[in-house]
């Protein structure tokens, strides 16, 4: 279960930098391509920039949601697991001190 929400999360962010770099910060970017006289009527130059963005914020929330997921997922196994250290403290003896000798008077 764990590694397939830490492949989710992998596959979303790739995909999202993908979106990120398509777009143009000053309006062009993937909605440029399409402003030639055809393709805005066919396909509409506000409505592929609505894609791209619904896409960025949906591929955003998704991975969030993976995250806290995966937390809740890992902090469950946590409580129920013991850490090899305490284990190994846990049977572990501790050499005792040499009692300090009295000085002779």
């Amino acid at each position: 279960m764990f590694t397939l929400l830490i492949s989710l999360i992998v596959i979303f962010s790739a995909l999202l930098v993908v979106l990120i770099l398509v777009q143009n910060p000053k309006g062009g970017g993937i909605s440029g391509e399409f402003s030639s006289s055809g393709a805005t009527q066919m396909f509409g130059v506000q409505k592929t920039g609505d894609l791209v963005e619904q896409l960025t914020w949906g591929f955003s929330i998704a991975i969030l949601v993976l995250v806290l997921v995966t937390n809740f997922t890992l902090s469950d196994a946590k409580e129920t697991s013991t850490s090899v250290n305490v284990e190994k403290a846990a049977t572990k003896t501790v050499p005792v001190a040499p009692a300090p000798v009295a000085p002779k008077q």
